[in-house]
């Protein structure tokens, strides 16, 4: 078996490459197709544990779960997790394989088209269809030698391209036709159609736009998304622009979350965001740190520095405060390392070797290995009789005499810790709010009484096939058909 393969290319980033290609996955899975989602390089902090055991970028692991099927390595066979403005961890094929700084990883790219391309085969010959996504923008024409995520890799395997561009943000023909225009004749040539993202207004205002720019390019416009609000899809990169959940009457509880340069995995937080009873804040690096009852740390992809970044803008004080008050902390990951007495980093993992005081409320400290703990996880936690589920990514390795009152008992053992007075709750697993359980026990550790059962995965297997939908409702599916070389009872089926 060979698998058709058509990638989404965008005019910029976040223009919607992630979201179509899990709509579309979701589309051609729900009609019985079998379907892979796959991006050849990623830069992301926000990553997942595959069903192999190894690392891929976040937006994957949901495509996968629009298709419904088990995340895998080979989807996400190169990751970036940025650790500086300059360097990156390098992950290939779910396992990291060191630092680079930006201009050794040029170089590196030869050898990561190899891993790109023997992820690609793995995939071709185990499904019918894979939906590639792109990254950036293929106009990049300095990060053209060696690419590997745009047109390098669509030349390379011989797919067509479906580039999407995002009006909500302004001059989208220009966006268009200015990307056409810097791409070479064989790359010009795989654009196969365009989608326009994220309208709102009136269609018949757009069509003579529409119409134009058939015209002026020769390529079909396969269709209009609507502006969908509401999603619930975990974040590829960037922080959500929506800051606070819908109103709800009686009480809520507040929540503050700070913004780290090098924040990771805050996808952690997007069941409380959701959550009707929480009035939940992430705090930029030019906020004052709000009055909260819950304080949570997140993770970090550079624990030391970022803690660093924290106390140079008061946060230390400000949670000593609130601790003295009777506020609650949760540390999660790299924000359960900064807990501690000390972090040490020998090797240089995040940045220069060397070791830094933690914040000193929790009894242990922590070192930095070169080998990473990557595993999916289950248990309980200790303070309710609610089940939990995640995953662990972390180079950490944590020891001390406040790891004997821990804060989870998992099938791998017990994990994190709870302060003494019941005040700071620390934990390496990601995901912790996602079961409705837990999330109400924590919710009422921390001071909420009778919280709601919120249940995370059906508001997310609700936008996969609200995406679905939408696919059916505003793009040309006869056209996709086609590309996709579905037959033409496959192709509009319901």
């Amino acid at each position: 078996m060979n698998a058709t393969t058509l990638m989404v290319q965008g005019t910029t980033s976040d223009a919607g490459k992630s979201l179509l290609v899990t709509a579309l996955g979701r589309w051609l899975a729900r009609q019985g197709v079998r379907v892979a989602p796959f991006k050849p390089q990623n830069m992301a902090l926000n990553s997942a544990v595959t069903a192999d055991g190894g690392e891929i970028g976040r937006a994957q692991a949901v495509q996968a779960a629009a298709c419904r099927i088990a995340p895998h390595t080979d989807m996400n066979p190169v990751l970036l997790k940025p650790h500086s403005d300059t360097g990156a961890q390098v992950i290939v094929h779910g396992r990291a394989i060191g630092n680079l700084e930006a201009g050794a990883y040029h170089d590196y790219k030869r050898v990561a088209r190899e891993a790109v391309l023997q992820s690609h085969a793995r995939l071709a010959a185990a499904y019918e269809v894979i939906v590639a996504e792109g990254a950036g923008s293929p106009a990049e024409i300095n990060l053209r030698q060696h690419d590997i995520a745009n047109m390098g890799f669509a030349e390379a395997v011989d797919c067509k391209v479906i580039l999407i561009a995002d009006i909500d943000r302004g001059g989208v023909f220009a966006h268009i036709v200015g990307t056409l225009a810097l791409l070479c004749d064989t790359e010009r040539a795989r654009i196969a159609g365009f989608v326009i993202n994220r309208f709102r207004g009136d269609l018949g205002l757009l069509r003579p736009g529409l119409d134009w720019l058939e015209k002026e390019t020769g390529k079909p416009v396969l269709g209009v998304l609507p502006y969908l609000r509401g999603l619930h899809l975990d974040a590829e990169d960037a922080l959500p622009a929506e800051q606070a959940n819908a109103e709800h009457g009686g009480r809520r509880l507040r929540i503050a979350v700070p913004v780290l340069p090098r924040i990771s995995n805050h996808t952690d937080f997007d069941a409380l965001r959701a959550h009707p009873q929480v009035d939940f804040h992430f705090v930029a690096e030019h906020e004052a740190p709000p009055a909260a009852d819950l304080v949570i740390l997140p993770g970090s992809k550079n624990v030391r520095a970022d803690l660093e970044f924290l106390r140079a803008r008061g946060w230390e004080e400000y949670l000593r405060q609130h601790l003295r008050y009777g506020g609650k902390v949760i540390g999660v990951c790299g924000g359960f390392q900064m807990l501690g007495a000390w972090l040490h980093d020998p090797h240089g993992i995040e940045g220069e070797p060397g070791s830094s005081p933690g914040l000193g409320w929790l009894d242990m400290e922590t070192a930095l290995h070169p080998e990473k703990q990557l595993r999916n996880n289950s248990g309980q936690l200790v303070l309710a009789d609610a089940g939990v589920q995640g995953y662990e990514i972390h180079a950490g390795v944590s020891s001390g005499p406040a790891l004997l009152r821990a804060a989870l008992q998992l099938q791998h053992g017990p994990d994190g810790a709870i302060s003494s007075d019941n005040q700071i709750l620390g934990t390496y697993l990601h995901g912790l709010f996602d079961s409705a359980q837990a999330c109400g026990a924590l919710l009422g550790w921390a001071g909420l009484d009778g919280a709601a059962a919120l249940d995370h995965a059906a508001l997310r297997e609700e936008t996969l096939e609200r995406l679905a939908d939408t696919v059916e409702r505003h793009l040309d599916t006869a056209r996709l058909g086609e590309l996709f070389k579905l037959t033409k009872e496959v192709a509009c089926a319901p």
